[in-house]
């Protein structure tokens, strides 16, 4: 594909901050964009993210000077030609975040070209011997905390796991529903007059512990009859609240080996309770390990742990059986599809993400429908993120 022109826009994610988003330009002056999110709660070995001001020197003084007029036939050929101009390890020249928006912008051009959708081009090129095409899980955040919320919960995400039971668009209208309901449980039962809403637009709340969340979640199932079509996960986000060895905890430092008998303790009490999300720091991959290994099928899934990082995917087989994949944690598609065969090869399930500082762009679903994705991670079913919505039903329907 002939690539005509290119720029980049400063444009805001859902929490007011600035963000970029990439137009490439074909032979006939049609523009096709793609918007990064900025990320909120990042893990220390992710692509860098360049500001703005960055982003838009680094598109006028190298990307578009080798890139307009010039023709790349796939995917990988693009995104190489960028991580080659860019030359170093986490992308610091041109920035992650510019990389990938251009790449899916490409990802997009390449398949108007071809007269498919952008989830059929990465197919063919990546996944070509994928034709299971299952309906994903969708996890959704309903009740934010730790770094999404100003609350006093220290585990950032409490999510339902909506079963792929029946069709997406049942299982989106289950979300929602429960979303809603969950609303009006909080403000009957705990008194609460005005809702408060965290980064991705979960409910924020002081409650008594952490564990209070899920029995609330349980319960609100339970009462709608839906202990078959829905379960419960957990993004502990740990590193956020790790310090000097220990973990701040409800208030007390704790060790890993407390955490995980608190774990097995929560695993105990809620039969619910099937995925945990970076329980352990970033570097503590034997504690992952020793979790899943005692968690009776659980899913124990790295985050942090991974950052979408083939080479990280790789070290972790057998730590844990779930992985989360978000392209701006490496910066381009390319390297994304990378990381999720990787996992597939380890046997982990492959769960697509978005993250805190959200745009409407629906790129995720595209990539998830492209690899077959277990899962996908998109958030509470309400403001930008209804686009990822509406795109899951458009393409699995």
């Amino acid at each position: 594909m002939l690539i005509k022109n290119i720029k980049i826009e400063k444009i805001f994610d859902s929490r007011g901050n600035p963000t970029v988003e990439a137009g490439i330009f074909n032979e006939t002056g049609v523009e096709f964009k793609g918007a990064v999110p900025a990320g909120k709660s990042r893990g220390s070995r992710e692509a860098h993210v360049a500001d703005f001001s960055d982003a838009k020197n680094a598109v006028d003084e190298v990307i578009k000077p080798h890139c307009v007029e010039n023709s790349f036939s796939t995917i990988r050929e693009f995104d190489d030609y960028l991580i080659k101009l860019d030359g170093t390890v986490n992308k610091k020249k041109l920035g992650g975040n510019v990389i990938l928006a251009f790449s899916m912008a490409f990802t997009r051009a390449l398949a108007s070209e071809q007269q498919k959708s952008a989830w059929e081009v990465m197919r063919e090129e990546f996944f070509f011997d994928t034709e299971q095409n299952r309906l994903p899980m969708i996890f959704s955040n309903l009740i934010n905390g730790g770094a999404h919320a100003d609350s006093n919960l220290d585990i950032q995400e409490y999510m339902v796991v909506a079963n792929p039971i029946g069709s997406i668009s049942e299982m989106v209208e289950r979300v929602t529903g429960l979303y809603k309901k969950l609303g009006e449980y909080i403000k009957k039962e705990y008194k609460i007059e005005h809702l408060v809403f965290g980064d991705e637009a979960g409910y924020v709340l002081d409650l008594k512990n952490n564990f209070e969340p899920i029995q609330l979640l349980e319960n609100l199932i339970k009462s709608e009859k839906f202990e078959k079509e829905f379960s419960i996960g957990l993004d502990v986000a740990a590193s956020s609240f790790y310090k000097d060895g220990y973990y701040k905890w409800e208030g007390k430092n704790i060790s890993a080996e407390q955490l995980e008998d608190i774990y097995f303790d929560y695993m105990r009490k809620s039969k619910m309770l099937y995925s945990i999300e970076d329980p352990f720091e970033e570097n503590d991959g034997e504690s992952f390990g020793k979790l899943k290994s005692e968690a009776d099928g659980k899913l124990i899934i790295g985050d942090d742990l991974t950052t979408t990082n083939p080479e990280k995917i790789t070290e972790c087989v057998g730590l844990i059986n779930g992985v989360i994949i978000k392209p701006n944690q490496i910066g381009s598609v390319s390297e994304a599809c990378d990381a999720i065969l990787k996992a597939r090869e380890g046997g982990m399930k492959i769960i697509i993400s978005h993250r805190s500082g959200e745009t409407d762009d629906n790129f995720i679903i595209h990539l998830a429908k492209a690899s077959d994705a277990d899962g996908v991670k998109i958030g509470a079913p309400a403001r930008e993120r209804m686009s990822k919505y509406n795109e899951l039903i458009s393409l699995y329907e």
